[in-house]
């Protein structure tokens, strides 16, 4: 609080106020205590105290009992707490690079194939095959490995969630990711899972982080193979058969779940462990990112006996994914332009990232080259790059969320901010480079970096 003149309740309160205005209390950040603040200051307890109840008139901070006060978020009760974390917006940027969303104007048109979709929505037999046979015979074509049965849902997050509802109990230990996507994590805490995380380099998960999961006896393994969300990794090849080596090597009978969320845009080859296990993997196809969000089809594909039990749970539920939808995917899928337009998005996002990189360089920043739309950029101080991004006008996404948590502290090497630098065009790279470069440093001489 350097700005503080008047040291009694008003003036602290206001000064908290400014503090949250811009942005260096983020909605979630804990406050320091009252007696801690009131040392600080030189007042009382009592002055501070007040500070605070006016703070919570003003709807600013709440009380959390005796776990302390904290800045008070935007009621968002239909987001879990990991992806709350990551959703906080600061009025008048400019510049939003914290979704993770595909650029729109990279996208292809649905304009083709909704003129060749039919007027009307059929009335389908509710029991039905919840896939098209022609769409079903087309993801057999793209897919990394023959897998038993090939189904589809309501994008790759109700994939996933819908497997690891079927293969994990309470109690069950999962492998996954760390960092990872912040949404698998909190399905995990409301299953009820013991999460241990696992650790990545510039191959994917390394064998040594799987083998010592694998001695905890996972029920499951979570896995992105390609343009890991939020590193950017793909996974190379060697390293997915060196996996699925350990996996059968330690004779687990785990069951992979794969999200390959980017597979159109990313740059990384196409594997997948079910070229090895493919009685132990089921793969998820997604379509988000390369041909739009609001689609929400995703294909998802392995055994029968998770694929089937995962069908017959949604059939009591959803019951299906959209067969109009079905139709326009499968229509992207084949028409010519369509094709052409991802592969144009495929190699524009892989330009754009490049000169990001390149221009972070010249400014002492070295990092490898992501796969797909995200930078997870290595900082000093998370809160304080986040701040200084937003003094320039650009919003990022903390890495906190992305960190699985773990007795021992593995999975997590520093502060880290997750950055969709594969929305900003290749002209504007030096510009952004230099913000970014900015941040990198900021709060350095606070944090001892």
């Amino acid at each position: 609080m350097d700005d503080l003149t008047d040291r009694d309740p008003r003036g602290i309160a206001g000064a908290i106020a400014r503090q949250i205005r811009r942005g260096e209390l983020a909605p979630g950040d804990r406050l320091p205590t009252v007696r801690d603040v009131a040392a600080e200051l030189g007042v009382s307890p009592a002055t501070v105290s007040a500070a605070w109840q006016a703070l919570r008139r003003a709807g600013l901070i709440e009380s959390r009992g005796r776990a302390g006060s904290y800045v008070r978020s935007e009621p968002r009760p239909w987001l879990s707490p990991r992806v709350q974390g990551l959703v906080g917006y600061v009025e008048g940027l400019p510049l939003d690079l914290s979704r993770g969303t595909p650029d729109p104007a990279l996208l292809p048109s649905l304009a083709p194939a909704f003129a060749r979709v039919r007027p009307t929505a059929d009335t389908n037999v509710y029991q039905d095959a919840p896939v098209l046979p022609e769409l079903r015979a087309q993801l057999e074509k793209i897919w990394p490995y023959v897998a038993e049965v090939i189904t589809v849902v309501n994008g790759s997050q109700d994939a996933v969630a819908r497997t690891l509802e079927q293969v994990v109990g309470f109690g069950d230990r999962v492998a996954i990711e760390s960092p990872g996507f912040p949404a698998f994590l909190d399905i995990l805490d409301v299953l009820g899972a013991e999460i241990v995380p696992l650790e990545l380099d510039a191959c994917g998960v390394t064998v040594a982080s799987l083998n010592r999961a694998l001695k905890a006896e996972p029920a499951a393994l979570v896995l992105q193979p390609r343009a890991q969300n939020p590193t950017g990794v793909s996974l190379t090849p060697q390293r997915a058969a060196d996996l699925a080596r350990a996996i059968r090597r330690a004779r687990s009978p785990v069951v992979v779940i794969e999200d390959d969320h980017s597979g159109a845009i990313s740059s990384g080859a196409d594997v997948s462990l079910g070229t090895w296990l493919p009685d132990q993997v089921v793969h998820v196809r997604g379509f988000s990112k390369s041909h739009g969000p609001d689609l929400r089809v995703a294909a998802v594909g392995g055994p029968a006996s998770v694929i089937d039990r995962v069908v017959a749970r949604r059939m009591l539920g959803t019951g299906w994914t959209s067969r109009m939808l079905q139709t326009i995917l499968l229509d992207l899928l084949v028409e010519p332009r369509s094709i052409e337009a991802v592969e144009g998005a495929r190699r524009t996002y892989a330009e754009r990232q490049q000169a990001i990189c390149t221009c972070l360089r010249e400014h002492g920043v070295v990092v490898a080259v992501p796969d797909g739309i995200n930078l997870w950029l290595p900082v000093a101080d998370e809160r304080a790059a986040l701040v200084q991004l937003t003094t320039a006008g650009i919003r990022a996404a903390g890495g906190s969320p992305f960190l699985a948590a773990s007795s021992d502290g593995a999975g997590s090497d520093g502060d880290h901010v997750r950055v969709t630098t594969g929305l900003v065009e290749v002209h504007e790279a030096s510009h952004l480079a230099a913000a970014l470069a900015a941040a990198t440093r900021a709060g350095a001489v606070r944090s001892g970096a």
